[in-house]
């Protein structure tokens, strides 16, 4: 189950959960897509209770788009990640590394107002 709100103007959640397969890697790369429209200097708080491995099917649905994504990134200058899988946290943080613009950074479930209060703060 993926579910993405805009609480404000600037900002996306996204909660992610079970498995993702290529169509709900299709509507919900859709949907998140729609509602960065006129996000500028953005942040995302991502949930990430419990999640398996994506299909191979949601994977090159979402490399297919790479391109359109890496795009919408100038949108964004915050993203936290709440999840206490460890695998999860690190493969976020490694594309922080990585990716130009964006800072990321990964939380454990019990820090929500950590990562809430680190998405507030003004970037460097």
């Amino acid at each position: 189950m993926i579910a993405i709100t805009k609480p404000s103007p600037n900002r996306l959640n996204l909660h992610i959960s079970g498995t993702l397969d290529a169509e709900t890697m299709r509507k919900t790369l859709d949907d998140f897509i729609a509602k960065s429209e006129g996000v500028e200097n953005g942040t995302l708080l991502y949930t990430i209770p419990a999640m398996a491995w994506p299909t191979f099917g949601a994977i090159a649905v979402e490399f297919a788009r790479l391109p359109e994504l890496f795009r919408l990134l100038k949108h964004y200058r915050k993203c936290a990640v709440l999840s206490d899988a460890g695998w999860i946290k690190t493969i976020a943080e490694l594309e922080g590394a990585v990716l130009p613009g964006i800072e990321i950074k990964g939380f454990n479930l019990s820090e929500t107002k950590a990562a809430e209060a680190w998405l507030a703060a003004p970037g460097d």
